[in-house]
């Protein structure tokens, strides 16, 4: 799909995506810590670490650069998009600015949603929590087999005795 204007572009960064607002003419608007800017490559997972993060317009083929992108406007049959123009306008008055940065709470996926459709949400980080969450549950189940596997064994000792 060729994108438009508008558009969510999502660039898989191999462990995370990092995503970007197509602007037009083969550039886009990114919510950018200094680890995504043109040519970060593996730097760009340390973006976790970063807490402010500044607004760019670049070209699209530099930011993706080796990796695989797809337009993604994830959230159409959740939210209705804002006008194109809208999006746009809002997008290049940001152009520039520093603006906090949080893996949880505001990042890129955060930034672009906003604008698309007025309301910041990150895929991204509710899977994460889900997955984190499921392995503290499993690592916990574990931990509890094996204390009634243990508490067992110590009963069956002190009734042997």
């Amino acid at each position: 799909i060729v994108p438009q204007p508008g558009d969510l572009i999502e660039i898989f960064r191999g462990a995370y995506q990092h995503w970007a607002l197509y602007v037009g003419e083969g550039y886009i608007v990114h919510l950018c810590p200094p680890t995504e800017a043109a040519g970060a490559g593996a730097y760009s997972l340390v973006s976790v670490l970063c807490d402010t993060a500044v607004v760019t317009k670049e070209s699209l083929e530099e930011i993706v650069g080796k990796d695989r992108f797809l337009v993604n406007n994830l959230l159409d049959g959740k939210h209705k998009p804002r006008s194109v123009y809208d999006i746009l306008r809002d997008a290049r008055s940001l152009l520039g600015l520093e603006m906090p940065y949080c893996i949880l709470r505001g990042n890129c996926e955060h930034f672009v949603t906003e604008l698309r459709y007025g309301k910041g949400e990150s895929r991204q980080v509710y899977y994460a929590l889900g997955v984190g969450v499921r392995a503290v549950e499993i690592g916990m189940k574990a931990l509890n087999a094996a204390s009634n596997i243990s508490c067992v064994k110590s009963k069956q000792k002190r009734i042997l005795l």
